[in-house]
């Protein structure tokens, strides 16, 4: 089973990014989009009681048809801290995709990779533990601008860090509809994983493994309940 240290405070939480994000490989492409098999996580949260339920979704890329899941529901073991988000979500998280009885060629997060203040979210910290390919595919561009890219399916433009450097995305994966937002987390290349975005968005803005695993996820905390 995959584990991770939950630390004693923001002190060591930080202290353990900087050590895990030396470790994240950028120079790797990536599974081909439209092969394998591609995970979706995401999770939901009880704040009444300290609740998080996790799931782990695997579809087919060629066909997007489900071949597997799994659910985890923990207690939250760190507190909200902005950039810090991965500690409240990763135990829970690495619990589902355990719990999977097929491996994914690659994860989607509903999150942020490299697109991060400690350019260091979610998808660079899943992948890094996991060692399997990672991105992540945002809602929203967190901290980071951006240009309007073009109305058509598949415009895209940079996202910027304030220091001008690129860490992600604008993708449009529906004409005239609100961007997602894309970035690398490990073992992926941006090109590819905005591809995989586009792959996996036949349909709706979101992914079909983040819409199944958001599903999932919320019906797993209501049943927990």
């Amino acid at each position: 089973m995959t584990t991770v240290k939950t630390p004693a405070d923001e002190a060591e939480a930080r202290a353990i990014q900087d050590e895990l994000r030396d470790r994240v490989v950028l120079d790797e492409t990536g599974p081909l989009p439209g092969r394998g098999l591609v995970a979706g996580v995401d999770v939901a949260y009880d704040d009444q009681r300290d609740l998080v339920a996790a799931a782990a979704v695997v579809l087919d890329a060629a066909t997007l048809e489900p071949v597997g899941e799994a659910t985890a529901v923990g207690h939250v073991s760190f507190p909200y801290v902005p950039g810090l988000l991965a500690f409240r979500e990763l135990p829970t998280v690495l619990a589902a995709l355990d719990a999977l009885t097929v491996v994914p060629d690659l994860v989607v997060c509903d999150g942020y990779g490299l697109a991060h203040p400690r350019r260091f979210g979610l998808a660079c910290h899943l992948g890094v533990v996991t060692g399997l390919p990672s991105m992540g595919v945002a809602k929203n561009p967190f901290t980071f601008s951006h240009g309007e890219p073009g109305a058509r399916r598949g415009d895209s433009s940079p996202l910027l860090a304030p220091d001008g450097a690129v860490v992600g995305r604008a993708l449009r994966t529906r004409d005239g509809v609100k961007p997602v937002y894309v970035s690398v987390g490990h073992r992926v290349s941006l090109d590819n994983a905005c591809a995989h975005a586009l792959a996996l968005s036949p349909a709706y803005r979101i992914p079909e493994t983040t819409r199944r695993a958001d599903s999932l996820c919320r019906r797993a905390l209501r049943e927990a309940s």
